[in-house]
């Protein structure tokens, strides 16, 4: 598979998904970026338009952490939880963005719930 066909196979699961998936003011929804080198998550108010906060494996603290692309994953997710925890957020809707819940986007969900977010 070519990689035109992959990016417009994940644009299609991508609109499926926000067919169905939708955040308000007291569960947004947690957005998933993956690039092949970092990982970008936000948290996100459909209904007014905003972006609540966000992390990414950028952050100073984060890049800073020895280990796997996924060890980091896991941290950016915790950190997106404390974000939202600190915001009055106990819960988000989670949009894989048309990517595998596998590997990275799932170590993203896994630190967040461990960090207190249900997802």
């Amino acid at each position: 598979m070519n990689s035109k066909a992959k990016t417009e196979r994940r644009q299609r699961i991508r609109y499926t998904i926000r067919k169905k998936v939708s955040g308000t003011p007291q569960k947004p929804r947690l957005s998933v970026f993956r690039s092949n080198n970092e990982i970008f998550v936000q948290l996100i108010d459909d209904v007014k338009g905003l972006t609540l906060a966000s992390a990414s494996s950028k952050d100073k603290d984060i890049q800073a952490q020895k280990g796997t692309k996924s060890a980091k994953s896991k941290l950016v997710g915790q950190a997106i939880a404390r974000k939202a925890s600190e915001l009055g957020l106990k819960e988000a809707s989670f949009d894989r963005g048309g990517y595998l819940y596998h590997g990275r986007v799932k170590a993203v969900a896994d630190g967040a719930r461990e960090a207190g977010l249900k997802i």
